[in-house]
């Protein structure tokens, strides 16, 4: 039987029961909650969290939560087995275990809730599963990410951009309020996202948000949306600009049928600041602190890794709220560990999705994330996570990625982290800063020399740019030759390389939220449409081809994907690296001199033998042929080729 509970270290009470012919979902067990004073008002049920759940082979134990009123002494009549049954001091939270047993019979059933002053009825249903082929396939080096944010990649369906139920919050002319971008247009580009050479797209969270103006974040002394997902006040729903969870179903199946996975952006942190909980937890300690007394968090993340640090000094970062704003959940109440890693099992049995970019991952408690990786690869075992360790110090972020229990004695399972470390290497070679200048390339290996403090280096997430950051181009002095060079380098070396929207045109922009921009050509009235061949200028499509010819260069070439990593060359300019598979071998080779440079590149540790000749993939110099060891090249200032 498959029972959560084990996971989120609770301890379930479960009846047995034999299941024969007699057990055709009609059966009723009733479970009494023996209070000393029952509710005279009838009860009512606003909320049934999870809703619904798929079919399994095995018997599953739910922990259920209704919310509503007068739940006080209530017993539960149900048509499956139940076991522990617990309310709120308010009377508004009801937490019920459920067995659902082995190929439940799919329909919509109802839990009676009954507190002697009255009958509420709630509706819970079982769903047909998906079938596994094709979906929860996770990610690996031979994939290329594409980061997209629904709101502003492509507004497919117009009549969701003003909704009846929140009215008042789309204005594209507005940066931090709803655009118009959704679901169904991220179908509408998929062929797009297949023609850069994406093979998975991770989409910013697709959570409920506030309906309303969030007047908790101001900027300007103007209020906000929350566009971006992340102030979730219903994890179990889908924003309504965005679409409906059947056509989010729909996205995850089309983009499959084209062979590209879907990775969905989680919140396991924190909750938006207007979600109900906040005025009416479920249990005392759900979250750290309330709304009017809690800490802010400070960000002292290194305080994590320190084994000399005390539980105070640790105390902000882990049980602070995000800008004194998002409230941060308490994942050492073993009620709340059970309801997010339920609704991580619920919304990838529900959609199909193949791996998961979990949010903030330093502030929740390590074995969180145990527990929460190991639930989802008991169920998945191919399925897929990403951490986001926003930090430059690979000595943070290679605390967090799994495979490898850490001073605390804990492994994360968390397969992959964001290797922000690297991000800020590459910045700096390909764009340098406004009074120091370019770094030198050698900051490259020497950042890729921390590699052995990760359990798996070639599991994690390379990228030029993302959500959080100003945008590639937007660094003094960039330009889209550096920016050519960053890709090249991006989709040769180790790890899953993951693009930002946009940047595979050239698009700008500074701190959040001009950083996020709507994708050119994702809206009809606008002037152009960069989706198409025809809409971009001449530089836009010089680096559109120039991306595209790379990332399919690295999926028709093993030793790109997941060959081993060789150093062949380094010096302040120039830098040259083999990458060595069975069968498939590639040198990549770089000048970021301003003039061009003869370049003696040894050979060793390649397995490229004298006389082989190498065909330069990128067209920038002539063919070379491995002689007395080397390669004796002459590359162009600021450029880069691909040997093979």
């Amino acid at each position: 039987m498959l029972d959560v509970s084990r996971f989120a270290r609770l301890e379930v009470r479960t009846p047995t029961m034999h299941y024969g012919n007699a057990m055709k979902l009609l059966t009723t067990v009733s479970l009494f909650l023996s209070l000393s004073l029952a509710s005279a008002a009838p009860p009512s049920i606003a909320k049934v969290e999870p809703p619904d759940w798929p079919a399994e082979a095995e018997a599953t134990t739910l922990r259920v939560l209704l919310t509503g009123r007068n739940l006080a002494g209530a017993r539960v009549v149900a048509p499956f087995p139940t076991g522990r049954v617990t309310v709120s001091a308010t009377g508004t939270h009801l937490f019920l275990d459920l067995t659902l047993p082995a190929h439940a019979t799919p329909g919509s059933y109802s839990l009676r809730v009954d507190n002697g002053g009255g009958i509420a009825a709630a509706r819970f249903a079982i769903v047909p599963s998906l079938p596994a082929a094709g979906r929860f396939q996770g990610f690996s080096p031979d994939d290329v990410i594409y980061l997209l944010m629904p709101d502003r990649f492509a507004n497919g369906d117009t009549t969701n951009d003003d909704p009846p139920v929140s009215r008042g919050m789309h204005d594209r002319t507005r940066s931090r309020y709803y655009h118009g971008g959704d679901f169904r247009g991220i179908i509408d580009h998929l062929p797009y996202l297949k023609q850069v050479g994406a093979t998975a797209i991770w989409l910013t969270p697709i959570y409920d948000n506030v309906s309303h103006l969030n007047e908790r974040e101001r900027y300007g002394n103007q209020a906000i949306t929350d566009y971006h997902g992340y102030g979730a006040v219903d994890f179990y729903a889908v924003e309504e600009h965005f679409g409906s969870l059947d056509e989010f179903r729909d996205l995850v199946d089309r983009a499959h049928a084209l062979g590209i996975k879907v990775i969905q952006d989680q919140v396991a942190n924190h909750t938006g600041p207007y979600h109900p909980w906040v005025k009416d937890p479920p249990t005392p300690a759900w979250f750290h602190g309330t709304e009017a007394r809690h800490l802010s968090n400070t960000w002292r993340t290194w305080t994590l890794i320190d084994p000399h640090a005390s539980p105070a000094a640790q105390l902000s970062t882990l049980d602070g709220w995000f800008a004194g704003i998002l409230p941060d959940l308490n994942q050492d109440d073993p009620e709340v560990t059970r309801y997010l890693i339920q609704n991580t099992l619920w919304w990838i049995g529900r959609t199909g999705i193949d791996g998961i970019r979990q949010d903030t991952v330093p502030y929740v408690p390590r074995r969180f994330w145990h527990d929460w990786s190991a639930a989802i690869h008991s169920r998945y075992p191919a399925f897929r996570i990403i951490g986001e360790v926003f930090d430059s110090d690979p000595a943070l972020p290679s605390f967090f990625q799994g495979g490898r229990a850490k001073f605390d004695g804990i492994d994360t399972g968390l397969d992959s982290v964001f290797d922000f470390p690297l991000q800020d290497a590459i910045a700096r070679v390909f764009t340098g800063k406004a009074l120091t200048g370019k770094a030198k390339i050698r900051e490259l290996p020497k950042m890729l020399a921390h590699d052995s403090l990760y359990p798996d280096p070639a599991r994690l997430v390379t990228f030029l740019g993302l959500h959080d950051m100003p945008r590639f181009l937007h660094r003094p002095g960039a330009t889209t030759q550096d920016l050519k060079q960053a890709f090249t380098f991006l989709l040769t070396t180790r790890g899953i390389p993951m693009i930002y929207y946009g940047d595979e045109i050239g698009m700008t922009g500074g701190e959040d939220p001009d950083n996020r921009r709507d994708f050119p050509g994702g809206w009809k009235e606008d002037a152009a449409n960069a989706f198409e061949v025809s809409g971009r200028t001449r530089v836009q499509e010089d680096l559109f081809q120039h991306v595209q010819t790379v990332a399919h260069l690295r999926a028709a070439t093993p030793a790109l994907r997941g060959g081993a990593l060789v150093e062949l060359l380094v010096d302040d300019d120039a830098y040259a690296f083999a990458r060595v598979s069975a069968g498939s071998r590639v040198v990549v080779v770089f000048n970021q001199a301003a003039a061009s440079a003869k370049l003696h590149i040894p050979l060793e540790g390649s397995g490229i033998q004298n006389g082989i000749r190498l065909e330069n993939l990128l067209g920038t110099t002539r063919a070379a042929e491995a002689r007395q060891g080397a390669l004796e090249i002459e590359l162009p200032a600021q450029s880069a080729a691909i040997y093979r």
